[in-house]
């Protein structure tokens, strides 16, 4: 009976329910006050439909969709660290910009990185 128990105190569903709600509240949040956000996922899913046209093979469709997932996710901590940087002040300060200024340079790696992708999936499928 305490084995049950156990078990069923670690397997909450209703947090994992209540996260997923969080999460998905957060997503939504972005969508509707983040237009680089509705950017990316265009131009995410169009990759993945140009992919699909292109018949790439399931590897590279794969690493094409790692690899919009990663913009993504570059974006999203963007975001937050630009959000909790305003929250602590709304004054100029030097060391706020720097650290505002290295999260969004993680977005345009990820975004290079993309390109890079995306070039090496697509030109030789475009050219054909």
């Amino acid at each position: 009976m305490m084995r049950i128990k156990v078990l069923r105190h670690i397997f909450r569903f209703r947090r994992f329910r209540e996260s997923l709600k969080l999460a998905m509240k957060g997503i939504v949040y972005l969508f509707l006050y983040h237009r680089n956000m509705r950017i990316i996922f265009i131009i995410g899913i169009a990759a993945f439909f140009l992919g699909v046209h292109f018949k790439l093979k399931g590897i590279e469709l794969v690493a094409l969709c790692i690899t919009v997932t990663l913009v993504f996710m570059a974006e999203i901590f963007n975001t937050a660290i630009e959000l909790m940087m305003d929250m602590l002040t709304d004054k100029y300060h030097t060391l706020i910009k720097l650290v505002k200024d290295i999260a969004a340079a993680v977005v345009l790696i990820a975004s290079l990185n993309a390109l890079g992708v995306g070039y090496i999936l697509f030109v030789r499928k475009i050219f054909k």
